[in-house]
């Protein structure tokens, strides 16, 4: 029997069930587990990733305030029990009636660092409510942490400049909101996806497209300053012209005649974008237009940011490469049954090994911020002291007793968080060629406690 939801548990919140955002095989156990009396065996789940994907020094974890709300709202009422009613029995089914997580969270603040083996998140209570939620967690986490390290990277690349989300007509439209904020995590500046706006409160940006131009076409054929003249008439003389539509060179000129010299920006969406940038970087200067700002976009991802690293651009456009695996690859998390009632567990299947026991971890940092090592130890053991070395811990408390934790960080926070942990990377760890992790992860056993 059940016992009854505790009184401090929070109702549920107006918005959605995530409940059946969940793959089968999690109530398949449920339903075995309560059979036989293991349910509420207590236990600890971690999430970390094995490896880093190829080519990468560092993750990011993102997507954690995301899935703090979808913990919240993972309910099951009448619709979600309907939908299940006919594959689980009646004790079953009243658990899940029933549930509202009651464990306890602690993991890596969003936007911080982590490498192979890195405990991003701890999940403590009986085995049924932890393991109920594998899927979700797991969704969150994997497709935000690959956006928020593609990101990072770009970010990085960009050297200081400017970059727009624009990836949402390229993935899907959930996808795209939650791709913009986990971009903005990690030091892009804006979006074009107004629902990230809405939602999230990240700055939302856009220009205008080939079909606006082509649109004011007449019996005399093309007429790209009529275009330009209804936007800039419409949205003043700071907006952005799209300036290749036709030929680049006369677009520049049409621009610079309709808007004058305090136009704000043209936009390059193809064509060999660092020559092009060059060219009108030289008639922008040559027509008076010093200010005018030079946006390109088109296929870009870090390494094609880092090859324009010297050309005269002023903010690039992301897109398809951010929010699709080919620049976005999986961030390759699992989550795993680490400990039973106190007892360390491990999977040893070959190539998908865990480490057992409950882990908690530090990162050693030189005097001067650089990070040198991080260090996974057991839950109630202490780091190490290294001499010259100061230790940073890593996991914070997300949610006690199914409740979340009053004054996490905010959005806003997170990313400054990130923007101070990216400066504790070595060097080479900034390097996009092939390469080791960042920082080496070394691993405390609890004989040593």
């Amino acid at each position: 029997m059940t016992p009854p939801t505790p009184s401090h548990v929070t109702p549920p919140t107006g918005r959605p069930s995530t409940a059946l955002l969940t793959d089968k095989y999690e109530l398949t156990m449920i339903r075995a587990a309560l059979a036989d009396g293991t349910a509420d065996r207590p236990c600890v789940f971690e999430v970390f990733a094995r490896r880093l994907p190829s080519g990468r020094r560092y993750g990011v974890v993102g997507g954690t305030g995301r899935l703090l709300e979808r913990v919240a709202d993972f309910r099951f009422d009448d619709e979600e029990i309907e939908a299940l009613s006919d594959s689980l029995d009646e004790r079953t089914t009243d658990w899940l009636r029933d549930f509202r997580f009651t464990g306890d969270v602690d993991g890596y603040a969003e936007g911080e660092l982590f490498f192979p083996g890195s405990p991003v998140l701890s999940i403590r209570g009986g085995f049924a409510e932890c393991v109920v939620l594998e899927t979700l967690v797991l969704s969150v986490l994997n497709h935000d942490s690959a956006i928020a390290s593609a990101a990072a990277r770009m970010t990085s690349a960009a050297y200081g400049r400017p970059i727009i989300e624009m990836g949402s007509r390229r993935t899907h439209e959930e996808a795209a909101v939650a791709a913009a904020r986990a971009a903005y995590l990690t030091g892009f500046d804006s979006t074009s996806n107004v629902e990230a706006t809405r939602r999230h409160g990240v700055p939302s940006a856009g220009t205008s497209a080939h079909s606006f131009t082509l649109l004011h076409t007449g019996p005399q054929g093309p007429d790209e300053a009529a275009a330009f003249r209804s936007q800039v008439k419409t949205l003043g003389v700071d907006t952005t012209l799209l300036v290749d539509t036709y030929d680049i060179a006369t677009g520049v000129a049409t621009a610079i005649e309709v808007a004058g010299h305090g136009l704000g920006g043209v936009r390059i969406d193809s064509g060999d974008l660092g020559v092009l940038a060059r060219q009108v970087r030289s008639q922008l200067d040559a027509l008076g237009a010093r200010n005018t700002r030079i946006v390109v976009s088109g296929d870009l991802d870090e390494y094609a940011i880092a090859a324009l690293r010297a050309e005269p651009v002023d903010v690039y456009g992301v897109g398809t490469r951010l929010v699709t695996g080919s620049g976005a690859p999986t961030a390759g998390m699992v989550y795993k049954l680490v400990e039973v009632d106190g007892i360390p567990v491990a999977k040893r299947s070959a190539q998908k090994e865990s480490l057992p026991g409950a882990k908690r971890a530090v990162r050693h940092h030189r005097r001067s911020g650089t990070a040198v090592e991080e260090l996974l130890l057991p839950w109630s053991g202490d780091a190490p002291e290294e001499p010259g070395l100061e230790t940073r811990d890593l996991m914070v408390p997300l949610i006690r007793g199914g409740e979340t934790v009053p004054g996490l960080p905010t959005l806003e926070q997170s990313r400054a968080h990130h923007a101070a942990v990216m400066v504790s990377l070595p060097w080479e760890g900034l390097a996009l060629s092939q390469g080791d992790p960042a920082i080496p992860v070394r691993v405390i056993p609890p004989a040593t406690r």
